[in-house]
């Protein structure tokens, strides 16, 4: 079982850095497939989305491609409300969590195959700091709570908000660390952690991530990022309803 975990972790973790995203949307339900208690796999997922988005990130950083000022309210925000997250939703059942997780997967899949600016079209070049604080909160809350990074939840709303998908990837994939790791760390004070488990993953993840960044900057344009996106959240949502309920 450990092999096959760290070749999906790693195959995943290619395929969600294209579009910047981390692995925890894929992983969770994943290792909940295999048997992994439901906070166990989402303290997972989170350290794996950390890990593998500081190599992204350094990589973008080296290369000039993140734009510091605009992932600071994020960072802030994230860390704040992804401990909260976190820490209620030891007040959710189970199902209840993963019905969320599906609901959110399918809007935001179809946010990014059917909205946003067309190919061509001028984007958003400024960094409300406001805004953005207020979308890395929202962003943080559901990290936590759901055992994802939050560039899942950055990218749809930013991309509804008429920013570049492109700059979007760069700076979520800066911030998921952040949200990730304050995230993991509730869970750990909460007794819910397999460290062999993680050390499996993020090993994976870490390699799979740089890749999948250096091939998303060097082959694809913005169209199809949101095409990528968009596609992995919908089939994650299928394969989550069918986990479900059939």
């Amino acid at each position: 079982m450990d092999y096959l975990i760290f070749i999906i972790s790693f195959v995943a973790s290619f395929i969600f850095a294209l579009g910047g995203v981390g692995t925890a949307l894929v992983m969770v339900p994943i290792l909940i497939s295999f048997g992994i208690p439901i906070n166990v796999a989402k303290s997972v997922a989170l350290f794996n989305n950390g890990t593998s988005m500081i190599g992204a990130s350094i990589s973008n950083f080296k290369n000039g491609r993140l734009d510091l000022k605009f992932s600071i309210p994020f960072i802030i925000s994230s860390i704040l409300f992804s401990i909260v997250g976190a820490y209620i939703s030891k007040y959710f059942p189970t199902q209840t969590i993963l019905l969320i997780f599906v609901v959110f997967l399918i809007i935001s899949g179809f946010i990014f195959l059917f909205l946003g600016k067309k190919e061509g079209a001028n984007y958003r070049d400024d960094s409300p700091f406001s805004l953005l604080f207020l979308v890395g909160s929202f962003a943080g809350i559901l990290a936590g709570l759901l055992g994802i990074g939050g560039g899942s939840v950055i990218s749809p709303i930013m991309l509804l908000l008429g920013f570049n998908p492109k700059k979007t990837t760069t700076v979520t994939a800066f911030v998921i660390p952040f949200s990730s790791f304050s995230a993991f760390l509730t869970y750990w004070a909460m007794g819910s952690v397999d460290w062999k488990l993680i050390a499996i993953v993020s090993v994976a993840g870490i390699a799979g991530a740089a890749l999948g960044t250096a091939f998303m900057h060097k082959r694809l344009n913005p169209k199809a990022v949101k095409k990528v996106l968009a596609f992995i959240l919908l089939g994650m949502a299928i394969k989550l309803i069918v986990q479900m309920y059939f």
